[in-house]
């Protein structure tokens, strides 16, 4: 059997790589599921050129605990500044199976396509 296309080769940085960029709306809706299911916040960012062949380094420790929509926003926010012309990802660690339950782009690095601009 084989597969055509560009399906192999396509670079995904997140969980959900194959929908449109989310609006500010549909992250903030994400965010709230993440924390309505227990998951634990943690941002991180590396530079676009990086992405596919480093870790992403974390900002500050992963938020045990938190269950504040606005304090992950303002750490994200935080971390966009301090880092503009990195990719920022934020990830839901799942607590009981000790893992990634979900990680998605949340900015693009100001200058490349599609980053977000909320």
């Amino acid at each position: 059997m084989s597969v055509t296309g560009d399906y192999h080769t396509k670079n995904t940085l997140e969980t959900f790589s194959f929908l449109p960029a989310f609006t500010q709306e549909e992250v903030y809706a994400q965010i709230n599921y993440m924390l309505s299911q227990g998951l634990t916040p943690g941002i991180e960012h590396e530079l676009p050129e990086n992405a596919m062949d480093h870790y992403w380094t974390m900002w500050k420790l992963p938020f045990f605990g938190e269950t504040d929509l606005n304090n992950v926003v303002a750490e994200l926010e935080s971390c966009r500044s301090e880092y503009p012309d990195h990719n920022i990802r934020l990830t839901g660690y799942d607590n009981y199976t000790q893992s990634q339950g979900v990680n998605f782009v949340v900015f693009k690095a100001q200058g490349s396509s599609s980053s977000r601009a909320w």
